[in-house]
């Protein structure tokens, strides 16, 4: 960590949300943590989190990427596909998981505004992941 000051172990994006309250089931609905639901929503999620807000630029959500490193990509699509997310809060339809070029299996998720979500399958020995 070379010299930074103890204590600096959490990195959280402020992601956006055109409809915050539909944001925030969203992610309940898929399993994350709420921490706080007030002006902001902050969600743990693993060793992580990210804080929600009521910010809405349509360029800028649909060009918006976040990771999901994962252990079990199957059982995370097992879990994405029973919450019917397209039926429950209009989003788009899910990706399956499949191989990509650059080497990591991933599934897709995007969240009421655009944001696009990739779950990822952790490689054993790979320690970037």
């Amino acid at each position: 960590m070379g010299d930074l000051p103890s204590g600096t172990e959490l990195v959280r994006p402020f992601l956006p949300s055109r409809d915050f309250d539909l944001s925030m089931a969203f992610y309940e609905a898929l399993g994350f943590e709420v921490l706080l639901r007030d002006e902001v929503g902050i969600f743990a999620v693993g060793a992580g989190g990210f804080i929600l807000q009521r910010f809405y630029v349509k360029q800028w959500a649909e060009n918006f990427m976040m990771q999901l490193m994962v252990d079990d990509l199957d059982a995370w699509w097992a879990h994405i596909e029973k919450l019917d997310l397209p039926g429950r809060f209009g989003v788009q339809p899910p990706k399956p998981p499949a191989m990509q070029p650059w080497g990591l299996r991933v599934a897709y998720v995007y969240d009421p505004c655009g944001v696009l979500w990739h779950v990822t399958q952790r490689r054993e020995g790979a320690a970037q992941d």
